[in-house]
């Protein structure tokens, strides 16, 4: 299968285990190298990779763990297991990587002067290190333009806010571990250069801050995705608009979404249906609808429809507080009394436009 058309999931594992490959094989070399030179800078690239290591062992079990189907325990599935096990491996970046590294910092600044006879040893090293971590990067960036396209976002839109944190975790990790080669052969340069060993203790500092910045990122985008994040805009809009579009309903009161996995997501509809239609027909349209709404978004798991007046002062209190408007004509029109099959055309734009409505 190619690998534009393999299934999210193999791509994520697929991703995972070359990042994590190069990681390991990137750290022993690294740290044979800072031992026999003595470089600080070396010794924390070996670290950032060892805590990167790890991380891509906690995401692998992240992908293994949030796969798992829904029980009686949790009815919802595991999906938010791999928002978990990707903020412990934000935990493992700062501590194993950033803490480390910038401990070496200013123990090689304050420090006795250290030897630069075999400082030559690590370039070769950090060649290699960066040919692996850039072909770990294009993969987590190919996986990320495919994963955006998929959603029609911009890959810069994707990463800033994704619904997998397992890519953006590979992507910032080989961004920083890139950015941190340059800086720790700089700092070895500068070091065999001048003889003084402040320039590698500073680029140490440099890599750990770094290795802070990429924790708090993906930290944040973890917190955002476990207290319970809504679906793209977009989504939301279309079904809203998909809703619109049926005989039996009126107009649109709510939409709650809620990401409960990587390409889950949970959707709460409260509905104005015709007065007139039987209770048996509405029956029949609910069951209805969420069959063409599953078919058309795979990405809802489970789908709720709720049947309320508009009008109901309550509901759109909520809604506006919600979303500083209400979504929903305060008034019946035309089409609240006409039988199922007999649709009020909206004009676009208007009130009962969900294109034009829905907002965050």
């Amino acid at each position: 299968m190619a690998a534009s058309e393999s299934h999210p999931e193999e791509e994520s594992t697929t991703t995972v285990l070359l990042a994590l490959g190069a990681n390991l094989g990137v750290g022993v070399l690294k740290l044979i190298a800072g031992l026999v030179s003595g470089s600080g800078a070396l010794l924390s690239e070996a670290a950032h990779s060892v805590g990167d290591t790890a991380t891509e062992l906690l995401l692998l079990t992240a992908l293994h763990r949030s796969s798992r189907p829904a029980d009686r325990v949790h009815p919802f599935g595991y999906g938010k297991e791999r928002y978990f096990w990707s903020l412990l491996a934000a935990v493992m970046i700062l501590i194993s990587g950033a803490a480390f590294s910038i401990f070496q910092g200013f123990s090689t600044i304050f420090g006795g002067p250290e030897s630069t006879d075999l400082l030559w040893i690590n370039y070769p090293v950090l060649a290699v290190a960066l040919v692996l971590e850039a072909t770990s990067f294009r993969q987590a960036l190919n996986q990320a333009k495919r994963a955006a396209g998929r959603g029609r976002r911009s890959v810069r839109a994707y990463i800033r806010d994704p619904e997998d944190p397992t890519i953006k975790s590979v992507v910032l990790e080989d961004s920083v571990a890139i950015i941190g080669l340059i800086i720790a052969g700089a700092g070895v340069a500068m070091h065999q250069l001048t003889g003084s060993s402040v320039w590698d203790g500073a680029a140490s500092l440099a890599i750990g801050a770094l290795l802070v910045l990429a924790a708090f990122l993906l930290a944040q985008t973890c917190k955002t995705l476990l207290i319970g994040k809504q679906a793209d805009l977009r989504l939301i809009r279309e079904i809203s608009a998909r809703l619109e579009e049926q005989p039996e309903v009126v107009d649109v009161v709510d939409v709650l979404t809620m990401m409960i996995g990587t390409n889950r997501v949970l959707l709460c509809a409260r509905v104005d249906f015709v007065d007139t239609v039987t209770a048996g027909e509405l029956e029949r349209a609910c069951i209805r609808i969420d069959a063409e709404l599953s078919a058309e978004f795979e990405s809802l798991d489970e789908i709720f429809i709720q049947p309320v007046p508009r009008s109901d002062p309550t509901l759109r209190a909520r809604v506006l507080h919600r979303y500083g408007r209400v979504l929903a004509d305060s008034e019946p029109g035309p089409a609240a009394d006409s039988a199922p099959g007999n649709t009020t055309e909206r004009e676009p734009g208007g009130a009962g436009s969900a294109a034009t409505r829905v907002e965050p």
